[in-house]
């Protein structure tokens, strides 16, 4: 009884401290709806509510082959080991290959899963984008809608250079995205991407752009926006939106070692990518501007050598003949620094800005040569294929340049014909400066030093007496059949 009355006093004193606790929570006031708007972060729920019905779910099939395939049983096995193990002599052996499965009649073609990926609608009428990449191949496209609906998608048009795809569904009433520009992102501005990684529906991640103009190898016609924002196989076609919903970037490519997210994603601009839709819609193929010329970086020690303040502009290397560049009159050690009005601030802004200018008007060009600055007015070709140079291996003929720091020969008019140069000394080995801290490499064809032509090592050996010393000189070789300019500094 004594313990009974124990317990009972025990609970009424615990309710005693309790009940003051429960009646300050139940008066406290109530949290904000959006804890994120208190710390002043971004709603990201109202922007996904808002936006993810434009996104769609893209799945391809492609047609595969299902004839001569061996049973299980017997897949994989040699000739002889059928022999060995089951006794079967050489004259019935083709005759067991058709019943083993070997040689089975032709069946019909199997379809199978062939890629997954993403996309978005850019029209009520069923106009969705995606990447070429995504449906790359394809004998059937299925789109999925928020819904879950699946419709059939037929392709209006492919571009591999920009990786943009348009599609088409036959649909009406859908729901639309926002599209935005490029032109006021900033770097450290938040971002937002909606897509279907590793076939898991409609996935939001977000994160911030981590830089603009990014240029990857090969992907030159495509300043990417470069952001942390978890990309994974699967997010490819799908929009990056901004804190307004508008759709500012494709998720295209990623950068990893693992094959998931390692914050570095890139996303093609919206700009470049409605660009390409006009042109698929008029006429089912992109048309790119083409100039001709092979540019490279203005670093620091080239700036020097070309009298300018600071890196800037795209330097040419190279101009091809039988194209814009050369017909406009464009040499190479020309930098260029603004093209139809658009300043280059480095060789990477130049392709892109070439790739959209309409090719049946006239373009101006703002150009450094050798100091003084020059326009030239230039309408573009078409671009068609890609422009390579000569490769060549170097002849004999060699001796030492000790104030060069390299071993030089002279060339045969062959050599220096198929290179299309009229000039030129072949490096053989560098052992010393100046030419090792200027990056010359054995198999250079030295061409110029501060524009002065290189014919042949007498030539070389009196450039190298007059030349002014200790400051940068730019240097022209040929290397791996491209022109390229570094940076020489004779000491004395």
């Amino acid at each position: 009884m004594k313990k009974n009355t124990l317990l009972a006093s025990c609970l009424i004193g615990a309710l005693l401290v309790i009940q003051p606790v429960v009646t300050w929570a139940e008066s406290a006031p109530k949290p904000p709806a959006s804890l994120a708007a208190s710390f002043g972060l971004p709603d990201f729920v109202t922007l996904v509510e808002e936006n993810h019905p434009v996104v769609v779910n893209i799945s391809t099939t492609k047609e595969v082959s299902s004839k001569h395939q061996r049973h299980p049983q017997f897949k994989g096995l040699p000739d002889e080991m059928l022999r060995y193990f089951f006794g079967i002599p050489p004259s019935q052996l083709d005759d067991f290959k058709g019943r083993r499965g070997d040689s089975l009649p032709e069946r019909q073609p199997k379809k199978q899963p062939h890629s997954l990926g993403s996309g978005f609608i850019i029209a009520a009428d069923g106009y969705i984008l995606t990447n070429h990449h995504v449906i790359e191949g394809a004998d059937e496209i299925i789109v999925t809608m928020h819904d879950r609906k699946e419709l059939t998608a037929e392709v209006i048009g492919s571009d591999k250079r920009t990786d943009v795809a348009l599609l088409k569904v036959n649909a009406s009433g859908l729901p639309v995205a926002k599209i935005g520009s490029r032109k006021n992102l900033k770097v450290g501005q938040w971002v937002l991407a909606i897509g279907e990684p590793f076939g898991l529906d409609y996935t939001v991640t977000h994160g911030i752009i981590s830089a603009l103009g990014r240029a990857l190898p090969n992907d030159t016609y495509v300043p990417f926006i470069q952001t942390d924002v978890a990309i994974n196989p699967g997010n490819s076609g799908g929009p990056l939106f901004n804190l307004a919903g508008e759709v500012v970037g494709i998720n295209s490519q990623i950068y990893s070692n693992s094959g998931g997210a390692m914050g570095l994603s890139f996303s093609i601009p919206i700009d470049i990518a409605m660009n390409v839709v006009e042109q698929l819609k008029a006429n089912g193929e992109v048309a790119r501007g083409y100039l001709g010329v092979l540019v490279q970086e203005v670093t620091s020690d080239l700036s020097k050598s070309f009298g300018l303040d600071s890196p800037t502009g795209a330097l040419v290397g190279q101009t091809y003949p039988d194209t814009p560049a050369e017909k406009a009159g464009l040499q190479a050690g020309d930098i260029i620094l603004e093209f139809d009005g658009k300043t280059i601030h480095k060789s990477t802004d130049l392709p892109p800005i070439v790739g959209i200018t309409p090719l049946d008007r006239s373009v101006t060009l703002k150009v450094l040569r050798q100091g003084k600055e020059m326009l030239f007015d230039v309408t573009l070709a078409a671009l068609d294929s890609d422009k390579k140079g000569v490769a060549t291996t170097p002849q004999q003929k060699q001796s030492g340049n000790q104030r060069l720091g390299a071993e030089v020969q002279e060339l045969e008019e062959a050599v220096l014909h198929n290179l299309k140069i009229p000039f030129g000394v072949g490096i053989v080995h560098v052992f010393a400066d100046p030419a090792e801290s200027a990056g010359l490499r054995k198999g250079d064809v030295l061409v110029t030093i501060d524009f002065k032509p290189v014919k042949n090592r007498k030539t070389l050996n009196k450039l190298l007496k007059t030349l002014p010393k200790n400051r940068s000189l730019p240097v022209r070789v040929i290397r791996d059949g491209r022109s390229l300019f570094l940076p020489l500094i004779l000491k004395d």
